[in-house]
C-alpha cells in the first residue's frame, strides 16, 4: 500500500498535477511495433512481438527476463533489429527484413536523430555522471540537445518544484539517496519537451514516497500534455482498469488491451490474476 505523500509535497502537487485537456494540435504520438524478433545467440528473448501504443499511460508488464528491456533498447536505436549479425555470443537480430519500429510516423532505422528528438527515456540502470552536480547533469543533457542553459531549466521548472529538486541542484548526484537520483532522471528526460516517455522500471527500489511521487506526476503530466508513455514494471500496483495493458512473458505478448478489458476476456477478477494467468509466473509482484 503506498502511503499519502507528506504535506510538502502534496501542497506541490495540488499546484501542478492540475490536469486539463490535452493539446490536440500535437501530433498523435504513438510507437508502432511489427514483427520484432531478437536473438542473444541462440537464444531468442523477443519472438515475433506487434505492438501500437497510442498516447496515454501504456504499461508493459512482465517478469525479470521478459524481454522488456532489450525491447527498450530496441526502441531507443541502442540495439538495432535492422542488422543481423553471426558469431557465437554476439547480438543476433532475426527476422530482419519484416521487422519495423515506427514512432510517431517516423521509421526507427532512417530516422533514429529526428525520434530521438521527440523522445524522453529514463533507464533501469542509471545513467547520471556521479561527480557532477544535478545543475550540471541536467544543463549537459541539455547542451546535447541543443537547448541553451536558460532554456533548459525554465521547461522543467514546475518539474523541479514538484519533484522537490530545486534545494538539490547544487548537490553531486553521488550525495543523493535513490529516489531524489531517480526524480533528477526523470526531470532529465523531460528537458526537450518530449511527446514519447519511455521509463524502464523506474520506481524499482525506490522509497515509498519518491515511488508514489513520480506515480502521481507522470500520471498528470501525461494527461495534461497528451504523451505517449511506455512504463515497463513489473510492479502490479502500478497499473490501473484504464491503462492499455502488456502483458510480455519470454518474448512473447500474451495480452495486449484496456486492463478492465482484458480482465473481463480472461474472467479474472484483478491485475494479478490476469498475470498469472497468462504467464503462470509464481513471481512476488
Amino acid at each position: 500500500m503506498i502511503k499519502p505523500i507528506d504535506t510538502k509535497l502534496n501542497a506541490a502537487a495540488q499546484n501542478n498535477f492540475s490536469l486539463t485537456e490535452p493539446d490536440r494540435t500535437r501530433s498523435s504520438a504513438s510507437i508502432e511495433v511489427r514483427n520484432l524478433s531478437y536473438c542473444y545467440g541462440k537464444k531468442r528473448v523477443l519472438d515475433c512481438v506487434n505492438l501500437t501504443l497510442p498516447r496515454g499511460i501504456n504499461i508493459l508488464l512482465g517478469p525479470n527476463g521478459a524481454g522488456k528491456s532489450t525491447l527498450f533498447s530496441l526502441l531507443t536505436g541502442l540495439k538495432s533489429a535492422s542488422l543481423a549479425k553471426t558469431g557465437a555470443g554476439k547480438d543476433l537480430a532475426v527476422d530482419t527484413a519484416n521487422n519495423e519500429i515506427k514512432v510517431c510516423g517516423l521509421s526507427l532505422q532512417n530516422a533514429r536523430r529526428n525520434i530521438m528528438r521527440s523522445m524522453g527515456v529514463v533507464f533501469q540502470q542509471s545513467t547520471l555522471d556521479l561527480d557532477l552536480t544535478v545543475k550540471q547533469n541536467l544543463l549537459y543533457h541539455a547542451s546535447l540537445q541543443g537547448i541553451s542553459s536558460a532554456n533548459a531549466l525554465s521547461n522543467i521548472s514546475d518539474i523541479l518544484s514538484v519533484l522537490a529538486l530545486k534545494d538539490k541542484l547544487d548537490v553531486k548526484v553521488r550525495a543523493l539517496n535513490g529516489g531524489h537520483r531517480r526524480r533528477v532522471e526523470i526531470a532529465r528526460a523531460l528537458l526537450h519537451l518530449p511527446s514519447v516517455l519511455l521509463l524502464d522500471e523506474p520506481t524499482v527500489g525506490l522509497d515509498i514516497e519518491s515511488r508514489a511521487l513520480i506515480i502521481k506526476y507522470v500520471r498528470a503530466l501525461t494527461q495534461r500534455e497528451g504523451l505517449c508513455v511506455l512504463w515497463a514494471t513489473h510492479l502490479m500496483d502500478e497499473v490501473t482498469l484504464e491503462d492499455r495493458l502488456i502483458v510480455l512473458s519470454g518474448g512473447d505478448v500474451k495480452a495486449h488491451g484496456i486492463t478492465q478489458d482484458l480482465c473481463s476476456q480472461y474472467q479474472v477478477d484483478d491485475v494479478p490474476q490476469l498475470y498469472r494467468k497468462l504467464t503462470a509466473s509464481m513471481e512476488v509482484i
